[in-house]
Order: C-alpha cells, then sequence, then structure tokens
C-alpha cells in the first residue's frame, strides 16, 4: 500500500480511537504502528521510524517539563487569578468580555495552558456573568478567543516544539506572531460575541465562591516578567539562556515573590502533573510523526502546491490545521505538524522563525473538536452541556482562521 495511505489510514485509526476514549496515547502509538504495517515498511522498520519521531521532540518534551515549575506557581500561588481579576477590575462591567478575551490571553501568552487559563478565570466570569445575567456561551468563547491568541505568543509547548524543530529562536517565533494575536482578540470581541446566540443566560444564583488568598498584583507578574526578559536576552543581547532555564527560574523566583515558598512542593508537584500529561501524549504523537515523516504525504502536499508561486507559505498553516483537526490538540498539531513538514517549508524558502509561526496559528484552527480534551474541559469550566457546546465550534474555528491567515498575510507583507 502506497506509505501515504497507510500513514493517512493509521492517522483516522487514531482519532476514531481517541473519539471512542480510548487512551490518547495508546490511540497514536497504535495508528503510528498500523500506518507503517500497511505501508509495507514491516515490524522492525516501522518501530524503528516511530523511536526515531519520538527522539526528535526528546529535547521538546524536557523544556515542557521545565515549564511546569512556572505553571505550578501562577495556578498554586493564586498568581494567576490576581492577574486575571485585576484586568476585570479594571476595565469594569461594561467591558466584560474584553476583561475575559485579554485575561485569558494574558495568562496563556504568560505560559499558562489554555484550558488552566479559562479554568482560573471561569469562577470569576460566572459570578460577573450571573450579576449581570449575561449568556454563558458568550463568556465562554471570549475566554476561549483570548486564550487563543495568547497561545500563539507564548511559551508554552506548541511554540517550544515549533521553534525546535525548525531550529528558530523560542521569543522570535513568540514575537512573530503579536500582530495575528491583537487582530484574533480585536475578531473575538467586536465580531464573534456580537454574533453568537445568547444561548443560556446566567441567573444571580450561579456564583461560584473562592476563598484563597491572592498574592498582590505586584509581585504576581514578577514570574511572568523574569522568564520574559530572560528569553528575549537571546535576540537582544545575543546572550542565550535556554527555555528550560528560563521558564524554571522564573517559577522559582515567582514563589519566592508571593512568599508562597511554604507552597513549594504543591507548585511543582501541580505543575509537573500538568506537564507529564502533555509530555507522555508527545510520545505517542512522536511516533505518530515519525511513521507520517516518513511516510510520502508531505512529498503529496509539496506536489499539490508546486504550482502555487508562495506553495511553502500555505505549507505551513495548513499543515498545521490538518494535523491539530486530527489530534485536536495545538501541541500536537504543531508538534506533528513541524517535525513532518519543516525542512520541506524551509526548502520553499520560508524564513524559520515564520514557518514555525505560521504552523502554531495554523495548529488554533481545530484544536477544539470534540475528540480533544480542550473542548471538554472548557465546557465542564462553565457548567455547559454538550450540546450547547457544540454550537460554539464553527466560532471558535472562524477565530483560528482569522489567526492563521493574519499570520500568513503579515509574513507576505513583511518578505
Amino acid at each position: 500500500m502506497n506509505s501515504a495511505l497507510a500513514a493517512t489510514i493509521g492517522l483516522i485509526l487514531s482519532i476514531i480511537l481517541i473519539i471512542k476514549k480510548v487512551s490518547p496515547v495508546y490511540s497514536l502509538i497504535l495508528g503510528a504502528l498500523t500506518g507503517g504495517l500497511l505501508a509495507g515498511w514491516g515490524l522492525e522498520n516501522t518501530v524503528t521510524e516511530m523511536i526515531s519521531g519520538i527522539k526528535d521532540i526528546t529535547p521538546a518534551i524536557i523544556r515542557i517539563l521545565a515549564a511546569g515549575v512556572l505553571t505550578g506557581m501562577l495556578v498554586k500561588t493564586g498568581a494567576a487569578s490576581s492577574i486575571s481579576q485585576a484586568i476585570i477590575k479594571k476595565l469594569g462591567a461594561k467591558q466584560i468580555y474584553l476583561a475575559l478575551a485579554l485575561s485569558a490571553m494574558l495568562l496563556t501568552a504568560i505560559g499558562v495552558f489554555i484550558d488552566v487559563a479559562v479554568i482560573t478565570i471561569a469562577p470569576i466570569a460566572l459570578i460577573a456573568g450571573s450579576q449581570l445575567k449575561l449568556s454563558r456561551a458568550k463568556l465562554l468563547i471570549a475566554m476561549i478567543g483570548g486564550g487563543k491568541c495568547g497561545n500563539i505568543i507564548s511559551p508554552n509547548p506548541n511554540s517550544i516544539i515549533a521553534a525546535e524543530n525548525f531550529n528558530a529562536p523560542l521569543p522570535s517565533v513568540m514575537a512573530a506572531n503579536i500582530i495575528p494575536a491583537i487582530i484574533g482578540l480585536l475578531f473575538t470581541i467586536y465580531i464573534i460575541v456580537p454574533l453568537l446566540p445568547k444561548g443560556t443566560i446566567l441567573q444571580p444564583t450561579e456564583q461560584i465562591e473562592d476563598n484563597m488568598r491572592l498574592p498582590s498584583l505586584r509581585s504576581s507578574v514578577i514570574a511572568p516578567i523574569v522568564t520574559i526578559a530572560l528569553l528575549t536576552l537571546r535576540p537582544l543581547f545575543g546572550i542565550i539562556i535556554d527555555p528550560l532555564v528560563a521558564l524554571s527560574a522564573g517559577g522559582i523566583i515567582g514563589i519566592v515573590a508571593t512568599r508562597n515558598w511554604h507552597k513549594t512542593n504543591d507548585c511543582l508537584s501541580y505543575g509537573l502533573g500538568k506537564m507529564s500529561t502533555i509530555a507522555i501524549l508527545l510520545i505517542g504523537t512522536g511516533a505518530l510523526a515519525g511513521v507520517i515523516k516518513a511516510s510520502t504525504i508531505k512529498d503529496i502536499l509539496i506536489n499539490l502546491l508546486a504550482g502555487w508561486s508562495n506553495g511553502g507559505i500555505i505549507m505551513a498553516p495548513l499543515s498545521g490545521t490538518l494535523m491539530c483537526a486530527a489530534t485536536a490538540s495545538t501541541t500536537a498539531g504543531a508538534t506533528i505538524a513541524s517535525a513532518s513538514f519543516a525542512q520541506s517549508i524551509l526548502g520553499a524558502g520560508v524564513a524559520a522563525v515564520w514557518g514555525a509561526a505560521m504552523i502554531n496559528a495554523g495548529s488554533t484552527v481545530l484544536d477544539h473538536l470534540p475528540h480533544g480534551s480542550f473542548f471538554h474541559a472548557t465546557g465542564g469550566a462553565v457548567g455547559m452541556d454538550v450540546k450547547e457546546r457544540l454550537k460554539l465550534i464553527t466560532y471558535e474555528t472562524a477565530i483560528g482562521l482569522v489567526l492563521a491567515i493574519s499570520s500568513v498575510i503579515l509574513y507576505v507583507c513583511i518578505s
């Protein structure tokens, strides 16, 4: 069987198994194994390609585990809640949707996972929504839209992996999508939120109390400031500080700044728990990426785009979109797309930074599909049932498309 068709069958098998609630890691590994065997590679060669794919993302996995220090600090010390509450309080009730979107954007931009960012802000959103009798759907789409915008300019796993596979500086990959992120934020607040039907209106009784004593805003922002400052030393002064060091150092300094050193173990355990899930998932993702990379899928895509004068530019966001649709994950989508297509995109003349940035943006287009955890985690955060949550998919996709298209247009304009 043609290796492209075989790899596609393996990919489809993985999706079906994930939808059937089989462990995503084992689903991806089984899909990779099936694809290789159907391609006629034999068991030994198939396993070799799978292991090769896992080896390619090992450096990123280590950096992702280090990112758990910052994530754990932001969540367990209350710094994330302090930052989001300050934004909402500053903008006021009249700009509640903008406040929620900005909060989610900022939290993901400083390294908090998008689902964790939404879960963190959701209690505040529900309290405000119940007081103002707002739509549950509009509140959630504002947070999701803001989170997607922050995700393409963050030191989150998707950015780390894309930068790693393109051998591009992480701060430059993050900075490349700042303008698309701003466009996406404005699109979310002023186009998507008004278009969205009201759905369920929150009643004054629906409130969530949080008795956690939050640190001051000043101490809460120290960790992300330190992390970003360390990461920007490379493009500004040529001083290379690996994300592994920057993310860990920012988290530790944040624990001290918020005077929560007694929560150090809680912060580290929480962060490791969150990142371990992703790291293990990436083992399965890497195995599938190895099979896809060894197949002729990328050659077919290259041939399809050969007639385009800017085929490489189209390939970057398109590969990110297709792979995130298959995995319903920004991280997994960016991993498979960048591992499989980086060399082809670079060979087409696309700059490394922008290849990574466009794949990153493309990986937000369909990362919210129901066979992924993000769909269920965000819906559960605001008490939304599956039927109502499904109605948001079209609007989420529109936000992701705007981010991807804006990234492509910006690259074309400056190149």
